[in-house]
């Protein structure tokens, strides 16, 4: 019989969390002035792959620290297994993040949105994705405590998901039939054009919602569906809430400067989302034998990390194949 795990069971002391929360608030605000600015403005390739470097040198920065801490306190052993799980987990949730990119690609392309006001609506979609991981992150931890078995239907659920994406992988969102975008146009008043980056406006004491703010609650859905695929993912690498935490958010920090740095090349990646789906079938698989046998956490790094780099190699080579030749 699995030992039974409590909410108790993490490395995160209360100032760590504190010290944690309080680095995210900085950054975001860093984020917010920085990485756009005050004015809407288009990002730059250079700009997005510039802060993408430092989402990553941070996110590795901390994963370092922690190992240091952790040496010092509880033991290299203890160290190096929960530096590890961080990895694993930053890596995953990087991974998956890149088909929620896909789908803002998408959301942005069919509303026109101009280039400079994309920017605050990932803003808020990172925000969003913040608050509402947070409290999934705590709400699964307290479920898998409570309710071991629980594991299993988190396995069930990316697998099914895995299965889902592999066979639709080359089907295209139908905004049309989304049901959130028709509730919303049919009971809200809209205007026909954007105002700049405002998602209301008053016109004739009538306020009216823009076109942004309807890409807003899209990406906030999405943010939403996605969280809920990806939560489970990381659990099949740790049931510490802190390590659980901490990868996700340092994944999700980054994941507008992400945006901008892949809209122009994402074509390139069509093999990516098969990539994807056999990531999540294989953290399916292994949260499904998780009390049968325990697939080492460097392997499963290593699984992801294999299955994302050959579904990158073979997307290159196949675009390049079907390139014209003159």
């Amino acid at each position: 019989m699995p030992q039974r795990q409590t909410l108790a069971d993490t490395i995160g002391a209360w100032w760590m969390w504190a010290g944690f929360f309080l680095f995210v608030g900085s950054m975001v605000a860093v984020d917010l002035l920085l990485l756009g600015g005050k004015r809407a403005h288009p990002v730059t390739f250079r700009e997005a792959a510039s802060w993408s470097v430092v989402w990553v040198a941070i996110a590795l920065l901390f994963n370092g620290l922690l190992w240091w801490y952790l040496s010092g306190t509880v033991g290299p052993e203890v160290a190096k297994e929960k530096s590890l799980e961080f990895l694993a987990g930053y890596v995953i949730e990087k991974s998956l993040a890149v088909d929620n990119i896909f789908v803002w690609l998408v959301i942005f392309g069919y509303f026109a949105v101009p280039a400079d006001y994309q920017r605050r609506v990932l803003l808020y979609g990172v925000l969003g994705a913040i608050v509402m991981r947070t409290v999934m992150v705590f709400g699964g931890a307290w479920l898998i405590a409570e309710f071991h078995w629980i594991l299993y239907l988190f396995g069930l659920l990316l697998l099914a998901t895995g299965i889902k994406m592999l066979v639709f992988a080359e089907k295209q969102p139908d905004l049309e039939r989304n049901p959130a975008l028709r509730w919303m146009r049919k009971h809200m008043k809209v205007t026909q054009s954007f105002h700049a980056e405002r998602f209301f406006i008053v016109q004739q004491g009538m306020r009216y919602a823009t076109p942004l703010f309807l890409v807003l609650v899209l990406v906030e859905i999405t943010d939403l569906v996605f969280a809920v695929d990806s939560i489970p993912a990381i659990f099949a690498v740790t049931s510490d809430p802190f390590i659980v935490l901490t990868s996700n958010v340092f994944a999700i920090l980054g994941l507008r400067a992400m945006y901008f740095l892949l809209k122009d090349v994402a074509d390139r990646f069509h093999l990516l989302k098969y990539g994807l789906a056999l990531v999540l079938m294989f953290v399916g698989t292994k949260m499904l034998i998780v009390d049968f046998y325990k697939i080492p956490v460097l392997a499963s790094l290593a699984a992801v990390g294999s299955i994302i780099a050959l579904s990158v190699v073979a997307s290159l080579v196949w675009t390049k194949s079907k390139a014209p030749s003159f």
